[in-house]
């Protein structure tokens, strides 16, 4: 089929689609926080970026994402600073749309037993992340019998790992790290970002270690950062991402996907409504049990995150 004729297709299926149950609440399983106005400013974002750099706090995503149906936020770490493990909490105990934070811990480390009882005695802290952030070579320290010791330790605590920013080489080392701890329930963060390898061979291995990740019912998987540039311009169309959507979909299915709008980083791609409105439009097709999936019920089977007000719906 003609390119044009097939997208023409697949646009008017999407737009024919049942849109999402106006009443089926959304908790956003990935933000961020940081305020470069304090006194030790942040190791992220820099100050050369124009459209990051500037406060990203509670209030300021409740004015966003509230008016969109949004009914809680989990936050996930953005910086290597212990301390800031602390500065989250506390800034996230004031406002009762974060409903858990993701914190920053390096399993492995001699005083990773110590730090995970400390912050873990906060309910607001749901797991910790680790992948290819702040220069760590995550399939050299998953190898190591102290990280996965330390990993044993999270879950034992109830507690999550999520992953940052995959690559075949993180997929394949989740796929070694939970061989090693079949207990520790996990996410993989930004899923449709991850660029499969060209050679045959190489695609070959990527798409056999989904499937396996796909049979593990402990195994979470965010469907986030799903916008992509082509040519300099980033592509709106939701026709455009519905085969790797459903490939992902497919794989996963719906016990096992979660949104996360990545916010305020998602700002370099688009304004929030239309990252959310993006995957409203790709769930609109599906039954009102897989929405309420995709859009909080997975959240709280992953996160086991806190309910704090009552138009959250149930948590942990």
């Amino acid at each position: 089929m003609h390119r044009r004729i097939f997208l023409a297709a697949a646009g008017a299926a999407v737009a024919a689609a049942a849109p999402l149950a106006a009443d089926i609440p959304i908790i956003d399983t990935h933000i961020h926080l940081f305020d470069p106005n304090r006194p030790q400013s942040i190791p992220w974002p820099g100050k050369d970026n124009q459209v990051l750099y500037q406060p990203a706090l509670p209030d300021r995503y409740r004015k966003i994402a509230a008016p969109l149906g949004i009914n809680g936020a989990i936050e996930v770490e953005c910086s290597p600073w212990l301390e800031d493990n602390q500065w989250v909490l506390d800034v996230a105990a004031k406002d009762t749309i974060i409903v858990g934070t993701v914190g920053d811990l390096e399993p492995g480390q001699p005083e990773f037993g110590k730090q995970l009882e400390r912050f873990h005695r906060n309910p607001l802290f749901r797991g910790i992340r680790y992948g290819n952030l702040w220069g760590r070579r995550f399939a050299e320290e998953a190898a190591k019998p102290a990280f996965a010791a330390d990993l044993k330790l999270l879950a034992g605590a109830g507690l999550v790992l999520d992953t940052a920013n995959p690559d075949p080489a993180l997929i394949e080392t989740v796929v070694r790290l939970t061989d090693r701890v079949p207990e520790l329930r996990l996410v993989v963060d930004h899923l449709p970002q991850c660029t499969p390898p060209s050679a045959a061979a190489g695609r070959a291995a990527y798409d056999a270690n989904l499937r396996e990740l796909g049979k593990r019912p402990q195994v979470y998987v965010k469907l986030s950062e799903v916008l992509r540039r082509i040519d300099g311009k980033v592509v709106e169309d939701a026709a455009f991402y519905r085969a790797r959507l459903d490939e992902l979909y497919g794989i996963f299915g719906e016990d096992r996907v979660l949104y996360g709008s990545d916010w305020p980083n998602s700002d370099q791609w688009a304004p929030y409504a239309k990252v959310l409105g993006l995957v409203r439009e790709y769930f609109g097709g599906k039954s009102r049990a897989a929405q309420e999936k995709y859009f909080w019920k997975n959240s709280v089977a992953a996160y086991r995150w806190v309910k704090r007000e009552s138009g959250q719906p149930r948590g942990a």
